[in-house]
């Protein structure tokens, strides 16, 4: 068969398996506890230097 032939079977394949449900999985949510911390303490021209030295190494 070439490519880009048009094949019944494989369609009919596909799509029972995109039709499929699946209920295998655990549906309570997970509750995380914590905190999240961002360091913007560097300019973005500084951050580009530090890029420009890694790239020169």
């Amino acid at each position: 068969m070439s490519m880009g032939a048009y094949d019944e079977d494989e369609h009919e394949r596909r799509e029972k398996q995109a039709s499929k449900v699946d209920t295998d999985f655990d549906d309570e949510r997970t509750i995380h506890h914590g905190t999240v911390e961002y360091d913007s303490g560097d300019s973005a021209e500084e951050l580009l230097n530090k890029f420009e030295e890694i790239k020169s190494d």
